[in-house]
């Protein structure tokens, strides 16, 4: 299955009187870009998280956040403990950087109140977060890649649609090729018998032969073919596949460019510009593919 690099998750998990949030989201980049945003409190699970979210995505850039909070309606069942040892470290330090800045603001009651820890033990046991953590990421995760995987689908059909448009302005270029060209050597021929008299019919054939050759498309039709026929097969086959049709694009568009210049008929040019307008449509949605 084709997946997008876009996508959200988010999940929570309860442990004992915090509840751990956490959110992911990802959209498109080159390589697998990790930002994490989280408070100190919880850092210790960040290599955790890194672990399991480069285990399941290879590319895109990741931001993950994750915030703690205490579950309100556990702190007003229990009756509240100030924590004192806690409570005395503080004011020592709030009076040491007061001795150095006096114009500082001190700290209000319910600046101390508020404080991690200060009513009672808030501490969180770190194996318990950590085993907490890992369940709530790799939920996360099975959400976020199952929306990825839902977006490619998407991405993909409009991708395959705009492949058929391009083999039906492939197969009507194709047989068009030998009457251009033999209309052109027409032209050339008229033109070299009217600009130098003393030719004979053999350099005139000659000549328009040598630029007949070099306006014939059929080997540009054929890669154009070759390309859409690969692209079409890594849809199929799924997987990782945002760089490698990333390529093709680029091959794709460099053999339309070569059939737009070697075309000397307005009606091959007109499906020249269409099959490049369709690539530019698809090098964009391939730019969203993981």
């Amino acid at each position: 299955m084709i997946h997008s690099m876009t996508g959200f998750a988010a999940g929570s998990r309860n442990i004992g009187n915090h509840t751990l949030n956490l959110e992911i989201r990802s959209v498109n980049s080159r390589y697998l870009d990790l930002v994490f945003r989280m408070p100190d409190e919880v850092r210790s699970i960040e290599p955790l998280l890194r672990e399991a979210i480069a285990a399941r995505l290879s590319r895109g850039k990741v931001e993950c956040r994750v915030n703690l909070q205490a579950t309100q309606a556990i702190n007003q069942d229990r009756t509240p403990n100030l924590n004192a040892a806690l409570l005395e470290q503080l004011t020592a330090l709030q009076q040491q950087v007061l001795a150095q800045q006096p114009q500082a603001a001190r700290l209000s009651v319910a600046e101390l109140l508020r404080w991690p820890g200060m009513l009672g033990d808030d501490s969180i046991d770190n194996e318990r977060l950590h085993a907490e953590a890992l369940v709530l990421i790799n939920a996360a995760l099975d959400e976020l890649v199952a929306s990825r995987a839902r977006e490619g689908a998407k991405l993909a059909g409009l991708l395959r649609d705009r492949l058929a448009s391009m083999r039906e302005h492939v197969a009507a270029v194709r047989p068009r090729v030998p009457q251009v060209i033999e209309e052109y050597r027409e032209r050339m021929s008229q033109r070299l018998r009217e600009a130098v008299a003393s030719l004979d019919e053999e350099r005139i054939r000659q000549e328009a032969g040598v630029f007949a050759t070099r306006i014939d498309v059929e080997e540009e039709l054929g890669r154009l073919g070759t390309h859409i026929e690969e692209v079409e097969r890594i849809l199929a086959k799924g997987g990782a596949a945002g760089k490698r049709l990333d390529f093709l694009m680029q091959e794709l568009n460099r053999e339309a460019n070569t059939l737009a210049s070697k075309s000397v008929s307005s009606d091959i040019t007109a499906h020249a510009l269409d099959l490049k307008l369709l690539i530019e449509q698809m090098r964009e949605q391939v730019q969203n593919l993981e």
